[in-house]
């Protein structure tokens, strides 16, 4: 298995950024070589005539990465949707093999590159090639990111057992507080019961965290010793 996670989530805006972003500080504070890498990012805002991947960009920061954004980046679009059809509306073809070379690449160059997905699972990348395909050729586990509140234990099976019936190892779930919501009483049971229903282990439930957005060091405040104890067997 190559030596690195893919970070999906059981929808779109549930902190897949922030959390492949600790995860990637952590590591690199730990002494490992982190590479990373966001294969699609959509949304994106112009400045002159470029494309702003901010995505790719806070992960290019939180892992101190000197690799060129490209290589981190491959495709990106200013179209806010599903990039199969941010492809199609912007008439650009992606090239699943362009993606494949370049994670290879990263990977020779690190000991452990954090891809993250954009939106869900079955987010189409490509025509009806799905991000689900996309792990499964790169042949790495996934960690799922979900909310914590009501509605969360729906979603995050879902996603844990696609995964499962394609064949990919789920290493956890984590749970991640990406607003600031007042208290929701779901919250005290929702990862023991996501926990025993889906028999996949709970890595951890991650804080919110203020003015993350060009400051990704702030992610250091929250102790992720826990995280990568649950994530670090599977990426060796």
């Amino acid at each position: 298995m190559s030596k690195g996670i893919f970070i999906t989530g059981t929808d779109t805006g549930v902190g897949k950024t922030v959390i492949a972003g600790a995860l990637a500080i952590a590591l690199k504070d730990r002494g490992y070589s982190v590479g990373v890498m966001k294969p699609v990012e959509t949304g994106c805002k112009k400045s002159g005539k470029r494309l702003i991947p901010s995505d790719a960009i806070f992960l290019k920061k939180a892992s101190r990465s000197r690799d060129s954004l490209d290589l981190i980046n491959p495709y990106r679009f200013k179209t806010p949707l599903a990039p199969a059809v941010a492809s199609e509306l912007e008439g650009v073809r992606i090239d699943i093999s362009r993606i494949l070379k370049a994670y290879h690449t990263l990977n020779k160059k690190h000991d452990i590159v954090i891809v993250e997905g954009a939106g869900g699972i079955l987010v189409p990348v490509y025509k009806d090639y799905l991000f689900i395909d996309l792990i499964r050729d790169l042949t790495i586990p996934v960690v799922v990111v979900a909310r914590p509140g009501l509605g969360t234990i729906n979603h995050t099976l879902l996603t844990i057992r696609c995964a499962q019936e394609y064949g990919i190892p789920v290493i956890g779930f984590i749970l991640n507080y990406s607003k600031d919501l007042k208290p929701d009483p779901s919250e005290n049971t929702n990862p023991l019961v996501i926990k025993r229903l889906s028999n996949v282990p709970l890595i951890g439930i991650f804080p919110f965290i203020r003015n993350l957005k060009n400051n990704p060091e702030r992610l250091k405040v929250f102790d992720t010793k826990n995280f990568l104890n649950g994530i670090l067997p599977f990426c060796s």
